[in-house]
């Protein structure tokens, strides 16, 4: 028995933390800026609700001006698609879930990750000098941890070392048998 995710969350909910999303500071005119005197326009696409400004009479939803304007999905599916994209979850993946077309959610990621990019501060550090642990995220990590099967980190390293060695020299020996070529053996000493 499946539960569509979407079916179980309250559509009303989502639009409230979109609007918070899109808008900290308040819902204002993407024109002039007001905050006061929004009238409501109309409410064709509930819970979206499309306001006029009795300062300028500009008409627009919560959504105008934001990467998120012009979309035709749900206010459930918008919230599932940006929870999806902030914990990584791959594009194909949230389209399987949410039964949607993978090359427009692709599209839709790109967008919204643009849009990220562009509002990002462009100062990556607030200092003027730079210690180098702040420049790399990963120092101090390890490439490869040693299996520990009752052996020493030391021996899994020869023993990784030895490994190397014999696909070398047999990668080696495999070309001269191809070439039909036998290698020559050097001695060193005197004939006699």
């Amino acid at each position: 028995m499946d539960f569509p995710i979407t079916d179980l969350m309250d559509e009303q909910a989502c639009y409230q933390r979109l609007v918070a999303w899109l808008h900290p500071n308040g819902l204002s005119c993407p024109a002039c800026q007001a905050r006061e005197r929004l009238g409501i326009h109309r409410r064709h696409r509930q819970p979206i609700i499309d306001y006029q400004c009795g300062n300028c009479g500009r008409v627009f939803n919560a959504f105008t001006g934001t990467a998120l304007e012009g979309s035709r999905r749900s206010c459930v599916q918008l919230v599932l698609i940006l929870r999806g994209f902030a914990q990584g979850v791959s594009t194909n993946r949230l389209a399987r879930e949410l039964g949607c077309d993978r090359p427009k959610l692709l599209g839709l990621r790109h967008k919204l990750q643009h849009w990220a990019w562009q509002l990002l501060p462009r100062e990556v550090l607030p200092d003027q000098e730079v210690e180098a642990d702040e420049m790399f995220q990963n120092a101090g990590e390890k490439r490869d941890s040693a299996s520990r099967s009752g052996r020493s980190a030391k021996a899994a390293c020869q023993q990784a070392a030895r490994a190397r060695f014999v696909r070398a020299g047999s990668a080696a020996s495999g070309r001269r048998r191809r070439s039909g070529k036998r290698p020559v053996a050097h001695t060193s000493g005197t004939q006699g």
